[in-house]
């Protein structure tokens, strides 16, 4: 782990709850039985790590209110996909670790509502700089 002062998206609440559930997700997928690794448990690991990534994607590019719209609204539609491939994972018994299991629901669900306000506060409150400079707000 990086010991150096956070930065930009790093300091974001909802960042860090995805990079570390993402990062709990990997750890519980690589212990699957084998023939779920690269069926359910590669299609988990993807969509936990496309909602980090996405949050940073859309920081990246937060003076354009669309775009940081847009891509955080993947990020919850990721983290929505991750839920459902983690209840596949419990319902067929693959994942039979009943704690886990809703530890990480648990965390997803929050990250769903973290997410959701953020949209809701983005779209609500968002001012593009650009456009701002030549409207005079």
């Amino acid at each position: 782990m990086r010991m150096e002062k956070q930065a930009g998206h790093r300091k974001l609440k909802v960042y860090q709850q995805a990079h570390r559930l993402a990062l709990e997700i990997h750890k519980m997928s690589l212990n699957l039985p084998q023939f779920e690794l690269y069926e359910e448990g590669s299609q988990i690991r993807r969509s936990s790590k496309s909602v980090s990534s996405d949050i940073v994607e859309g920081f990246s590019l937060r003076h354009y209110k669309n775009e940081y719209l847009r891509y955080l609204s993947l990020a919850y539609a990721s983290s929505q996909e991750t839920i459902e491939h983690l209840d596949y994972l419990f319902e067929t018994g693959s994942l039979n670790n009943e704690e886990l299991y809703r530890k990480l629901h648990k965390g997803y669900d929050d990250l769903c509502g973290m997410l959701f306000n953020l949209i809701q506060a983005v779209h609500e409150k968002h001012k593009t700089k650009i456009f701002n400079k030549y409207t005079g707000d």
